[in-house]
């Protein structure tokens, strides 16, 4: 609120370019010995705050221009309502401090009464939603069960096997004494191996199989309200109770591939800090069996060169085979330590500090690469999520796409182990087959096909040529068979054909031909493929005084089923649904010529 009510007041001075952000190396100097994070993260919030001034300030000139009509429609010295203050700010994003300052300086108040009641109507009506349909409804129901019966333990850093006790079923959004065959059920465990999804690593799958016979085949494990972990899934083969005893087992090959894919998370957030900087932190991931995606900070789109460099270095790191090593201490610890935390971001009084890879020597002199961070690890970073043993269990890391997902934000997506060495051969195969088709070797066939885009471009500009040639010589059809190439509408020299199978972009162009070889008068074409027409109409610089092709074009339009049309009283364009009517608009055309030239 205060930096946005700064930008206002920058804004009422004329300032009409981000300047904040200047001034946080100021901020840097005289804050970071008491807040250690700002240094670190200073490229972060001077390029997040110059961005949220840029987005501020278009909503600022935006509502300032709606106050203004608002005020405009209220009495002199009339106060502004409530509701429309809070439609300013819920619809439009502009503050209610802001309509204060801005109302203020008019000598105006805003009802801040009817703002508040506004604003408590909107969250009773999401609160009535969200405890009311649907899967919300079941939410509340984990408060009960963490009361009742505590934080769930969790054994799935050192093993994937463990015996426990369900000390809840949940049915349909409340807590159940048993559950029969077939069951779909949300079961709760003093203890468990399975992980629930958070941070951005999906839940575990398995079984849990009861001490009395059949088993709960887990689709999918959950983390609610942060100590409870969730096992969802079908009661299979018998009856399960609470109190029963349970032999719990994870999907160990499915727990490989996500431990792989979200140990990589960590060697690519690395990576791409030492190739773009220091300002690149994580916003975002999903870490699945089959994928991986991350999302990081940087403000603008990753190259090619650079993923290239990105995914060469973390495949450097895991065919090091180094040991990955877990230790947990308090954040100040982790942070003394060289660990990369989250700025912004809230820890408790303990923390699991991950450390993978070893550095290794720049390539670049000055480079931020892992040579400038010494003797310590390529990665360390504070994070809960479940992690290989050693880099070289992740085997292989292959990006296969990088875009943006919003202002200043990249996504990356990748595979690594079996499914990156199946995109590759897939590629591999691909290009296999491309170069047989060619007749080439896979070396050659970049080069081949880009002889071969080469000549189809040739070979379209000729076929185009051609087609233009024909057309204006006669081969293209008439709209009158008998009339001349060239016709005398009141003394007026008219060139007007329907040219089948012209593409429509060559019609300027065609138009300008036709302009010349009539020397003074008007041309108009239409263009006929797959039963829709494009028209231009041109007139000649003598003749633009007295003939308008814009309002030529317009008629025709009119009779091939098309609205309007644009351009210049010498040269305009237009199109329409119907091309079998295309002779009726050049009749269209010649009649209104005639009005005029009579």
């Amino acid at each position: 609120r205060i930096m946005r009510r700064a930008m206002r007041h920058a804004n009422m001075i004329g300032c009409t370019e981000p300047h904040m952000h200047k001034l946080v190396p100021t901020l840097v100097s005289e804050m970071g010995q008491a807040f250690p994070e700002l240094p670190r993260a200073q490229a972060l919030v001077t390029e997040t705050l110059k961005l949220e001034e840029e987005r501020f300030m278009k909503t600022l000139s935006r509502g300032l221009v709606l106050l203004a009509d608002a005020v405009d429609r209220l009495p002199d010295n009339a106060v502004l309502p409530g509701e429309t203050a809070f439609k300013l700010y819920d619809t439009f994003g502009f503050p209610l401090d802001l309509t204060e300052d801005a109302l203020r300086a008019q000598g105006r108040e805003v009802d801040v009464g009817g703002f508040n009641q506004a604003m408590e109507r909107q969250r009773a009506d999401a609160r009535a939603a969200w405890t009311g349909s649907g899967e919300a409804a079941t939410e509340t129901i984990w408060f009960d069960v963490r009361e009742a019966e505590g934080a769930t333990e969790f054994l799935g850093y050192d093993t994937e096997q463990a015996e426990g006790k369900v000390v809840a079923i949940v049915v349909d959004g409340a807590t159940v004494p048993m559950a029969e065959d077939g069951a779909q059920v949300s079961v709760i465990t003093n203890q468990t191996p399975f992980y629930g999804e958070s941070g951005g690593q999906v839940g575990d799958t398995g079984t849990l199989h009861i001490a009395g016979g059949g088993e709960v085949v887990v689709e999918g494990t959950l983390k609610k309200l942060g100590v409870l972990q969730v096992h969802v899934g079908r009661v299979v083969g018998g009856t399960l109770t609470v109190g029963d005893e349970v032999h719990m087992v994870v999907d160990s090959q499915r727990r490989g591939c996500i431990r792989a894919n979200h140990s990589v998370t960590h060697l690519l957030h690395q990576a791409l800090r030492d190739v773009l900087g220091d300002h690149v932190t994580q916003k975002g991931s999903l870490v699945a069996p089959d994928r991986l995606r991350f999302d990081v900070s940087h403000p603008k789109p990753i190259s090619a060169a650079e993923l290239a460099q990105v995914e060469q270095e973390v495949n450097e790191v895991i065919r090091q085979n180094s040991g990955v090593a877990t230790t947990l201490m308090t954040p100040d610890e982790a942070v003394a330590a060289g660990a990369l935390a989250l700025f912004g971001e809230k820890y408790g009084d303990e923390v699991r500090v991950v450390r993978m890879g070893k550095a290794a020597p720049a390539k670049t002199p000055g480079a931020n690469t892992t040579a400038d961070r010494g003797s310590q690890p390529f990665s360390v970073e504070l994070c809960g999520g479940t992690h290989v043993g050693r880099t070289g269990d992740i085997a292989l890391f292959k990006i296969v796409g990088e875009s943006g997902v919003a202002a200043g934000i990249r996504r990356i997506e990748a595979l690594t182990g079996e499914a990156a060495r199946a995109f590759l051969t897939d590629r591999a195969d691909t290009l296999s087959d491309a170069a047989t088709l060619l007749r080439s070797t896979t070396s050659e066939v970049p080069g081949r096909v880009a002889a071969l885009l080469e000549d189809r471009k040739r070979l379209e500009k000729e076929l185009s040529d051609v087609k233009r040639a024909l057309a204006m010589a006669g081969g293209g059809g008439d709209s009158d068979s008998g009339e001349t190439h060239v016709s005398d509408i009141g003394g007026v020299k008219f060139i007007g054909r329907r040219l089948d199978g012209v593409s429509p972009k060559d019609l300027r162009g065609m138009v300008d031909d036709a302009k010349r070889q009539v020397g003074s008068g008007i041309v108009a074409l239409i263009a006929v493929n797959e039963g829709k027409a494009a028209l231009a109409a041109g007139v000649t610089e003598d003749m633009i005084d007295k003939y308008d092709a814009v309002e030529l074009i317009r008629i025709g339009a009119a009779a091939i089923g098309g609205k309007g049309g644009g351009g210049r009283p010498d040269m305009a364009q237009a199109g329409g649904p119907d091309g079998d009517k295309a002779d009726e608009a050049l009749s269209a055309i010649k009649d209104a010529i005639a009005q005029k030239s009579g």
